[in-house]
């Protein structure tokens, strides 16, 4: 059924996000029958993230009538392709690590199962609104949050204080950085662009105060095109134009060697991006700093990524996997047995406030950031997260149509690619779309 039911009329009238189309069933998280199996009961747990396999054993050892296996995917495209398959076929794992941006797609589907029951009131209680917000969808619970991640700005502070420029607090004062920096070395720029990252370009967009995605009557109202995220396309293309920033692809080996080299003096990223800098650029331990992300004048932020625990759809044992997946965002001892295990440096973000303290004690970064406090400074941009933003049901499409078009033309083609993109796609998932 499209979004036209009398009871999906009723969820948007009074919710910001609409229930999908065929999500509108579900487990509702219901408690287990009187039939329900003998424990100890079975669970299957697919995922990417590192220490997956110490949060799985920790958590058999404390709930001796639950156990879980764990088996490794690939993250991305791919990984989701593979869930989305054994959902299909019938044999999918009962949970599954779904990435905030995903989720939707995922829901839209009947991918999930609804879990308000057995989870939904320790999502409200143990998160920010900012990070519920992207697992609460049509009223409903659809999966656990593991980490935060608005964006920071990574920066080296060898070069900015040489070039005679402060951390920028604002865009206007990064493009002012950035002429100073330029001034200072002809071979040096302050950052770098190259239209190859629309999960980024959507990040920017949702800080401006873009909404890429709501819901008008009982369809999909798609604003990618909009004034904010012209704003900030027009912005980047500007530096980019007045060679003020590299022009770069963001995830292209360039871009990482421009870094390593020395000639790139900073760039976007989330807590997450922490760790992996000191990895990849040891060498320079101690120049680098890590500050909140300039901003359109009010402190505001966007989220880069992100991933939660979701149960997949068929599940037998829905209760016992939303406890596995709330106690693995949630409790002291899945974030120890995580980070514990892990050989290089970790700097997620937990979602959950009572967390972060036992991860910022784990995080050692040995000085590389010149005693600049990541995660201090990455916890208290969660509450600058802009309310509002709402992830698509056609995300996948929306961000290939925005790089394809951006990569032969400019982040304005992009984004009128991304809005014919998005337009289409949800036309052909068989959902309503708005006037």
């Amino acid at each position: 059924m499209k979004l036209t039911s009398r009871t999906s009329r009723a969820a948007l009238a009074t919710l910001s996000l609409a229930l999908f189309a065929t999500a509108c069933g579900g487990s509702e998280g219901a408690a287990p029958k009187a039939d329900a199996p003998k424990e100890p009961v079975n669970l299957t747990y697919w995922g990417w993230t590192g220490g997956a396999q110490q949060v799985v054993d920790a958590f058999n050892a404390s709930h001796p009538n639950i156990k879980v296996t764990f088996s490794a995917i690939t993250g991305g495209p791919d990984g989701y392709a593979k869930i989305s398959n054994a959902i299909k076929a019938g044999n999918a794992p009962d949970v599954a690590g779904i990435e905030y941006p995903t989720l939707p797609e995922f829901v839209s589907q009947g991918f999930l199962e609804d879990i308000t029951g057995p989870a939904g009131a320790a999502v409200k209680a143990k998160f920010p609104q900012g990070v519920q917000d992207r697992v609460i969808l049509g009223g409903k619970t659809w999966a656990v949050p593991y980490d935060a991640t608005p964006n920071l700005l990574y920066y080296r502070k060898d070069i900015f204080k040489n070039a005679g420029v402060e951390v920028p607090k604002t865009w206007d004062e990064y493009k002012a950085a950035a002429e100073k920096i330029k001034a200072s070395d002809k071979n040096v720029r302050i950052g770098g662009w190259g239209n190859d990252d629309a999960p980024l370009l959507a990040a920017l967009s949702w800080q401006a105060g873009a909404k890429w995605y709501g819901t008008e009557g009982d369809g999909w109202k798609v604003n990618i095109n909009d004034a904010s995220s012209q704003k900030v396309a027009s912005y980047w293309q500007g530096l980019v134009k007045d060679d003020l920033v590299m022009n770069l692809k963001i995830n292209g080996p360039e871009f990482a060697k421009a870094k390593a080299d020395g000639v790139m003096a900073s760039f976007i990223g989330a807590s997450w991006s922490a760790g992996g800098t000191m990895t990849a650029l040891a060498k320079d331990s101690g120049k680098w700093g890590v500050a909140p992300l300039p901003h359109w004048g009010t402190p505001a932020t966007g989220m880069f990524g992100g991933t939660s625990y979701a149960v997949t759809k068929g599940s037998k044992h829905v209760k016992e996997a939303a406890e596995f997946a709330t106690w693995a965002a949630t409790s002291p001892e899945g974030v120890k047995a995580r980070l514990s295990s892990l050989k290089a440096p970790s700097s997620s973000l937990p979602a959950s406030p009572e967390l972060r303290p036992i991860a910022a004690a784990a995080f050692d970064d040995k000085g590389f950031f010149g005693g600049d406090k990541v995660y201090e400074i990455a916890g208290a941009q969660v509450d600058t997260i802009v309310p509002g933003w709402v992830w698509g049901p056609v995300q996948t499409a929306t961000n290939t149509a925005i790089q394809d078009a951006g990569l032969k033309g400019t982040l304005t083609d992009g984004l009128a690619a991304g809005q014919t993109a998005a337009e289409a796609a949800i036309k052909g998932r068989g959902l309503n779309l708005a006037k």
